[in-house]
């Protein structure tokens, strides 16, 4: 919970931070981890967050 007030605090969209970094976190080294927090993240990632398969839009049956 204080991890999403956080995020929202810093306007960041929870779902969105959240998606970014379970994906980047097995890559991401250990010694940089600090910029996975929400307050580092916004500069670092917001810009270009990874995303889900399930975010993209399925297409429309016509």
């Amino acid at each position: 919970q204080s991890l999403i007030v956080t995020c929202q605090l810093h306007d960041i969209d929870p779902y969105v931070y959240l998606v970014d970094v379970l994906q980047r976190i097995d890559q991401h080294p250990a010694s940089e981890v600090h910029l996975l927090t929400p307050r580092l993240w916004k500069p670092h990632f917001a810009d270009n967050p990874l995303r889900s398969d399930l975010s993209r839009s399925a297409p429309v049956a016509q």
